[in-house]
């Protein structure tokens, strides 16, 4: 589901471009090909593709034709938004369609299918978490604080998750795998 700090922040993973001064903790970290094996544990079991109207925007403008990225280009998507306009989703890109609620996505959960991946959606993630919505966490965590930024766990204010541990590893540059089944 995500790569984070070690505090829990999500933001501005590739550079401060993305809006966080603490940007590009990923890329500052020492490459472990066995560190991003989750990516392609995720990718085995994904049949669709969830987003936010932002992360939605960012990929679609290279995912689509991107190398590193063909095997994401058939999957279903989508997009989690009450005001991207249905015109606005991107050709080519496989089948694509805007979930305007909540009660959207919990329909989408019901259909016959596999496991539905959100990919960046800090907002769309932690309003799902705390709706119920989310079954397993798949996190990365990196080696960093980043006091400030965007999480997918609530601050405040929302009910008590328990988590059952169901994978995890440690890796050389520091990297940790945690993934957590959500207990119902």
């Amino acid at each position: 589901m995500s790569d984070h700090a070690l505090d829990g922040a999500i933001d501005s993973p590739g550079s401060t471009a993305e809006g966080h001064q603490g940007g590009g903790w990923v890329f500052d970290t020492e490459f472990v090909p066995d560190a991003y094996s989750l990516k392609a544990e995720e990718l085995e079991e994904t049949t669709a593709l969830l987003f936010g109207r932002n992360s939605y925007e960012a990929f679609s403008t290279f995912w689509p034709t991107s190398p590193d990225h063909a095997a994401y280009r058939d999957l279903p998507k989508y997009v989690a938004s009450t005001t991207l306009a249905d015109d606005a989703l991107v050709d080519g890109w496989g089948t694509t369609k805007v979930l305007r609620t909540t009660e959207d996505v919990a329909d989408l959960k019901q259909t016959d299918g596999g496991a539905i991946f959100i990919h960046g959606s800090a907002d769309l993630a932690l309003h799902l978490g705390e709706a119920g919505l989310i079954d397993r966490y798949n996190l990365l965590m990196f080696p960093y604080l980043l006091p400030g930024g965007k999480t997918i766990f609530s601050a405040s204010g929302a009910d008590r998750r328990g988590l059952r541990l169901r994978d995890s590893a440690v890796y050389a540059n520091g990297v940790v795998k945690l993934v957590y089944d959500v207990r119902r």
